[in-house]
């Protein structure tokens, strides 16, 4: 398992949510991290995941 980031920030630019999770590979991540924003109430709030090399995987400003 490897250790991918979500963050989450109101328009002010607070951070609203800042999280560590593990997933098996990318696509797994992807997957939940949606579900982590959804359940923080943050799938259309600024947010972006990190992969554990650095790499972009959700973006949304």
């Amino acid at each position: 398992m490897k250790a991918y980031k979500i963050t989450a920030f109101e328009s002010s630019g607070e951070k609203i949510l800042d999280e560590t999770f593990e997933a098996k590979d990318d696509q797994e991540a992807k997957v939940r991290a949606e579900e982590i924003l959804k359940e923080n109430n943050a799938l259309e709030k600024a947010h972006r995941c990190i992969s554990p090399d650095a790499q972009l995987l959700l973006f949304r400003s």
